[in-house]
């Protein structure tokens, strides 16, 4: 399938298409998935599963440069710090 010049420039100057409720929720169950892994304490406990999600901090951002997609950043809660 051949591409014009002017169409590869118009779709790449559109950027990446915003991301779907759907993908959303699945981003969300795999860092749960992870969460449980991680901490199984939270395994049989969905409240604090959802508080431990919520206190990561994940922040959704558009992208710059080339390219443009979407960043996700994960602010981690201060944790008590013992040397």
């Amino acid at each position: 399938m051949k591409v014009s010049f002017l169409e590869f420039l118009r779709q790449s100057l559109q950027g990446e298409e915003p991301i779907q409720p759907l993908e959303r929720k699945m981003a969300k169950r795999w860092v749960k998935e992870r969460l449980k892994k991680i901490y199984p304490e939270l395994r049989n406990d969905p409240d604090a599963l959802e508080r431990a999600y919520q206190e990561l901090g994940i922040e959704q951002h558009e992208g710059a440069g080339k390219g443009a997609s979407t960043v996700y950043e994960i602010t981690l809660p201060n944790a008590d710090r013992r040397f």
